[in-house]
């Protein structure tokens, strides 16, 4: 455990101090059809068909939204294939041949400063829906859905935080993109009549601070503020607590105590949407772990496969080991059967790791699970219901207060994958 520990450290040095690479022009990309939140699609092209990058080529059905699909660069339609999706699926992805032209498509335009300063709450509403933004910390969560908000705002927080071990790129795009940062937020609050802003990093980021604390003493509406160094930091309710000393109840949501937040990364993706029209074809990932030779942060075109960034970074480390492949953070990620997947705009990192084999051993009750939680859930209880298929016994224990941070597996003494038995109930308590 201490060697891991040294390696995560070592590993969040290097790509925390690194420049980010730029991998924007893979010779294919490939389109999820469905994600996580919706599980039906139409496309609107055929195979041959040439597109615009931007182009809508498609549209993702969920029940109570729809979401246009996006080309990420201009070429042509190939067909569909079949890999794996950071929701651990296996599905179709379009297939597009890149012709590394870059043509935009015709519903591209910028915006003048004279122009947006008039766009009201629902013009914003609509510009974000249609370019189908959501949020990019991995929720996938519809943006415009919070938009449609008729809560008072009085505050705006940007989560920077980045809670998670292994992953670094948050803390990239502040230091590399800070004019889109500052400038989407002040989009956020001309939305909502709102004139306070927070963002939220940890405290032991110190160097982001200074610059910040620099670059925007020409908005005093816009302030850094520190927070833990813990995990789940990043989880909401947490962040909002450490940040504004507001404790939220169980079924409260922010925005009812005048809160918004964004993730770092939704808030640039705000801000091309509103200037120029554009929808996220860009992201920022770390690909780190122990499992690779060079951990790095990327920029990469949405639909690049995930092989070809880990040939970028010197290919695997030990490549006679198995290894695991995880989409997201080590905690919320997917773990993935194969290589063979995709980054989506809701990927925040890769990480590959040595796969080590742990026997699972009895459960001792020693309670960790239990101190671990931060929803104050009984994550032991939870599993003996589930084992005993008790469906009654498993509401009664409220597993969907679960936010599946993962604190109750890695602190097992037993090695007992106790999250999978928690997300098991989750899905006996919505019978």
């Amino acid at each position: 455990m201490i060697a891991k520990v040294k390696h995560i450290v070592d590993n969040n040095k290097i790509t925390s101090i690194l420049p980010t690479q730029r991998y924007v022009d893979p010779k294919y990309v490939y389109i999820a059809t469905n994600n996580a939140r919706c599980d039906k699609s139409e496309l609107y092209i055929k195979e041959g068909d040439h597109v615009n990058c931007f182009q809508v080529i498609g549209m993702r059905y969920a029940k109570n939204f729809v979401q246009p699909i996006h080309a990420t660069v201009s070429g042509t339609f190939v067909g569909l294939e079949k890999h794996y999706h950071r929701n651990g699926k296996l599905i179709d992805f379009i297939k597009i041949e890149n012709d590394f032209k870059d043509t935009f498509d015709s519903s591209v335009k910028e915006r003048s400063k004279e122009e947006i300063e008039k766009l009201t709450k629902d013009d914003m509403t609509n510009i974000i829906k249609d370019c189908a933004l959501v949020g990019l910390g991995g929720s996938s969560f519809p943006t415009y859905i919070k938009f449609q908000t008729k809560e008072k705002i009085n505050v705006i927080l940007i989560n920077a935080i980045e809670c998670e071990p292994y992953i670094t790129s948050d803390q990239r795009i502040m230091m590399e993109s800070p004019h889109r940062i500052i400038q989407g937020i002040q989009y956020a609050l001309q939305a909502f009549d709102c004139h306070q802003a927070y963002i939220c990093i940890k405290s032991k980021y110190k160097q982001i601070k200074q610059v910040y604390d620099l670059l925007l003493k020409p908005y005093p509406e816009i302030k850094i503020k520190t927070v833990g160094n813990f995990y789940p930091q990043g989880w909401e309710k947490a962040m909002i607590k450490s940040a504004l000393n507001i404790e939220l109840n169980e079924n409260e949501l922010p925005m009812q105590k005048g809160i918004m937040n964004f993730n770092v990364s939704t808030i640039v993706g705000l801000y091309k949407a509103i200037k120029y029209n554009i929808p996220v074809v860009k992201r920022n990932i770390t690909v780190t772990g122990e499992g690779i030779m060079y951990p790095k942060n990327f920029r990469v075109r949405v639909g690049t496969p995930v092989k070809e960034l880990i040939e970028l970074c010197g290919g695997y480390s030990h490549p006679e080991l198995n290894k695991v492949i995880i989409l997201g953070g080590p905690m919320m990620g997917a773990s993935l059967p194969s290589d063979d997947c995709i980054i989506t705009k809701t990927v925040t990192s890769v990480i590959v790791l040595n796969d080590h084999q742990y026997k699972e051993e009895p459960c001792i009750r020693c309670g960790s699970c239990v101190m671990s939680c931060p929803t104050h859930l009984q994550p032991v209880m939870i599993m003996n219901a589930v084992k005993a298929k008790d469906k009654e016994r498993i509401k009664t224990l409220n597993p969907l207060r679960c936010i599946e941070c993962g604190l109750c597996t890695y602190s097992c003494t037993s090695k007992i994958h106790v999250l999978d038995y928690v997300r098991k109930a989750k899905i006996f308590a919505k019978l």
